[in-house]
């Protein structure tokens, strides 16, 4: 347990913050098998719809600091090489 007035206040904070990016990083997760679950199942205007929501899903997540840049381009990257395929595919 703290002992100085600041530092309770931090434990505080962070438990806050963390609830909060707990929240962030689920509905992120969510968007991300929503996505998946679209193409899979050859949707093609709700796999776009859910795409747009996930990217920007992702780009929120690391203006937030929950992920890493590189990391949400490399996800934008494969989830669009996906939906291309699915387009393709049915083209």
């Amino acid at each position: 347990m703290p002992n100085i007035k600041s530092a309770e206040k931090r434990v505080k904070i962070s438990a806050a913050n963390r609830a909060v990016n707990i929240s962030r990083r689920t509905a992120l997760k969510t968007a991300l098998k929503k996505v998946q679950t679209s193409i899979t199942s050859g949707d093609i205007a709700a796999s776009q719809a859910n795409l747009l929501s996930a990217i920007k899903k992702l780009d929120e997540a690391v203006s937030k600091g929950l992920i890493h840049k590189n990391q949400a381009a490399r996800r934008k990257s494969r989830l669009t090489k996906k939906f291309n395929q699915l387009k393709a595919q049915n083209a």
